[in-house]
């Protein structure tokens, strides 16, 4: 049996099992990429990159979509020329329970008194 061959637009992710807490905070505690996972929470399905409109440069917006996806925060996928992204709210929620809506929780509430 063969197996699939790689596209050159395949995007690496950690497995469930390699995800860190040290990582996903880390990958959160800037403010630009938790802006990202906070839109994609609200967001029914993927987003593609092209819908974030973040003050930053492309360059950097790409690299801050890098350390959610290397982190184990976000999954990117390709869908014909658009980079989707989607949250990985079932992988998170079953290595830590409570935390991703407790980040986003709190947040929301530091956005509501201006921070």
């Amino acid at each position: 049996m063969t197996s699939p061959a790689v596209s050159s637009r395949d995007l690496p992710h950690p497995a469930r099992d390699e995800i860190r807490l040290e990582g996903v905070l880390h990958a959160l505690s800037d403010p630009m990429r938790l802006r990202i996972v906070r839109e994609l929470a609200a967001a029914s399905g993927e987003l593609s990159c092209s819908h974030f409109d973040l003050p930053v440069t492309k360059s950097t917006t790409t690299h801050h979509f890098r350390v959610l996806r290397e982190s184990g925060v976000i999954r990117q996928v390709y869908r014909g020329t658009a980079k989707m992204n989607g949250l990985r709210r079932d992988d998170l929620d079953e290595l830590f329970p409570g935390l991703l809506q407790a980040l986003l929780d709190a947040a929301g509430r530091q956005a509501v008194r201006g921070g």
